[in-house]
């Protein structure tokens, strides 16, 4: 059922790991900086975060890019050819 992706560099990574990694490297103040979003500035948890990116496509994009921008190159699929 499952196809490859290769061109996918989020296949298989759910976006609470995306979101609590991010987290981790940032911390809220820098995801606030880097994509203004209230989820991020006011009282920000994980749970809140998660419910507001998967109703909102736009900021989804943003956090999945910031993400891909951040760690694509700690990726050990990032150098495969």
């Amino acid at each position: 059922m499952s196809k490859d992706q290769p061109n996918n560099p989020l296949h298989g990574i759910t976006l609470e790991k995306v979101v609590t990694r991010l987290q981790e490297h940032y911390g809220w103040d820098g995801l606030a900086d880097r994509i203004n979003i209230n989820c991020f500035k006011s009282d920000p948890s994980i749970k809140s975060s998660l419910k507001f990116l998967r109703k909102t496509q736009w900021a989804r994009d943003k956090v999945e890019d910031l993400y891909i921008s951040t760690f694509e190159n700690n990726s050990p699929w990032a150098n495969r050819k």
